[in-house]
């Protein structure tokens, strides 16, 4: 069975998440997405808020496969750690791949006890706008045993942090947008309010 495992902060998740969640499902058996701590970033939103915007994500996608599936347990600040989960949820035979952006790549030899990470899983990395590949960073990754593949899918050019510093409301899809209206979630959520009130 080949499993997607692709941990987000979704700070909010926005529609490129869900349509790299589209792509996923149609090369993989199954994808499973969770909300996760990421400690080289501050995040401004309750894990607890993150996983509910990206149930209702994942709830308003059209996946004929339904193999898409909030997979909240796998969640760990060290993704070794999540691995090893994996591992007891589908069996040791499960071909694992880990699900990275294009932005992370100069992070990963930093991670925790990267070598053994990478000896249990494969790499896809999908391509970020305003996030080139850098070959180097490629090659450190390779250097520790990194098995790498690069997703032929270019991300949408939105983002979360678009949406938390500038109000992009393009970025989310109607279900996460009516959440985080109704939680009062994000600054610029409150300006974007303001300025319709003030018209």
């Amino acid at each position: 069975m080949r499993i997607a495992l692709f941990g987000t902060s979704a700070d909010p998740p926005t529609a490129g998440h869900q349509a790299i969640l589209s792509w996923l499902s149609e090369r993989y058996d199954w994808v499973a997405v969770w909300a996760a701590d990421n400690p080289f970033k501050s995040h401004q939103t309750l894990l607890e808020h993150r996983v509910a915007m990206l149930q209702l994500l994942i709830a308003n996608m059209d996946v004929p496969q339904h193999n898409v599936a909030l997979e909240q347990e796998l969640s760990s600040w060290r993704t070794l750690e999540t691995v090893e989960k994996a591992k007891l949820r589908w069996g040791t035979n499960a071909e694992l791949t880990l699900i990275i952006g294009s932005d992370l790549i100069n992070q990963l030899p930093r991670w925790y006890h990267i070598e053994d990470l990478l000896q249990q899983v494969q790499l896809l990395i999908v391509p970020r706008p305003g996030y080139a590949i850098d070959e180097s960073s490629l090659e450190a990754v390779q250097k520790l045993g990194g098995k790498i593949a690069i997703a032929s899918l270019t991300g949408l050019d939105v983002s979360s942090t678009a949406y938390r510093e500038h109000g992009d409301s393009q970025a989310l899809t109607p279900p996460v947008a009516a959440y985080i209206n109704r939680e009062h979630l994000y600054k610029c959520q409150d300006a974007t309010k303001k300025r319709f009130l003030l018209r």
